[in-house]
């Protein structure tokens, strides 16, 4: 029995198991294993990755939601058993497991849920000063993406308001096992030296979520739950569409209507 046949790839979890080496030992050397002594990995299957970090001068824990790949990484990587967590990665407390250390996370991610992964990474970007792994090309693209692209929006502005993202590879459906319908790219995120901005963190979420939500409008129309001043509204910076604003522009945005709101 082939290590392929041991675990089925589930549709409804959005599994397609990476079968080639190469690719795997190319993911796991992306991290620079610097300013953390812990790597998860989320959703090993059957560990192709797994055994590469395992190699490495550091701490890996996974994180897996199928008991089928739960009980083959037990069974065939008996120095990691206490370290497999049977979890659900977006419920999951993970402080649990690294109370305030940092941890980098790795992973080649379902697609079904890649960017909410991205989101729960960055509600703990205290800890998380590094973040790699494969996603569906088109969302690996989106979160490296700039200002002016079409596909740029909340998910490349959030990001990058904490950390350099920059696309690797693209790796093609033939290396996996189902072979998925598109192909996957390889990013790597690493936070920024300075990650804490000069504005309202939260309200900086929300006004990128909030001008994305209607993104040809232009954000005086987009905004118009903020209430803002008449005279805020007259600012040149409302005349424009959230796909053209830079990083820096949303932060200054957001100072702009946090100074309003008072």
């Amino acid at each position: 029995m082939s290590n392929q046949d041991q675990v089925r790839a589930k549709k409804h979890l959005g599994q397609h198991f990476l079968k080639d080496e190469n690719i795997a030992k190319k993911i796991a050397d992306t991290l620079t294993l610097q300013g953390y002594k812990d790597v998860l990995e989320i959703g090993p299957g059957m560990g192709v990755l797994t055994k590469y970090l395992l190699k490495k001068d550091i701490k890996t824990h996974v994180i897996e939601i199928d008991t089928e790949s739960v009980e083959y990484l037990k069974n065939n990587y008996l120095n990691l058993s206490d370290r497999i967590y049977e979890k659900d990665f977006l419920k999951y407390d993970l402080t649990e497991v690294f109370n305030v250390q940092p941890f980098a996370i790795i992973g080649n991610f379902p697609y079904n849920i890649s960017s909410q992964i991205v989101f729960k990474a960055l509600e703990m970007r205290n800890q998380i000063p590094e973040f790699s792994g494969m996603f569906q090309k088109e969302v690996a693209q989106r979160i490296c993406s700039k200002e002016g692209s079409k596909i740029y929006g909340i998910l490349s502005v959030l990001t990058q308001a904490f950390y350099d993202a920059e696309y690797l590879f693209t790796v093609p459906p033939s290396v996996f096992n189902p072979p998925p319908k598109v192909d996957s790219g390889v990013l790597l995120l690493k936070r920024k030296e300075d990650f804490t901005l000069p504005c309202n963190e939260d309200l900086f979420f929300k006004v990128v979520k909030t001008g994305f939500q209607q993104r040809r409008k232009t954000l005086r129309n987009s905004l118009k739950t903020f209430n803002l001043s008449d005279n805020l509204k007259a600012n040149t910076i409302f005349g424009q569409r959230p796909e053209q604003l830079s990083v820096l522009q949303f932060i200054e945005l957001t100072l702009l209507i946090e100074k309003d709101q008072k």
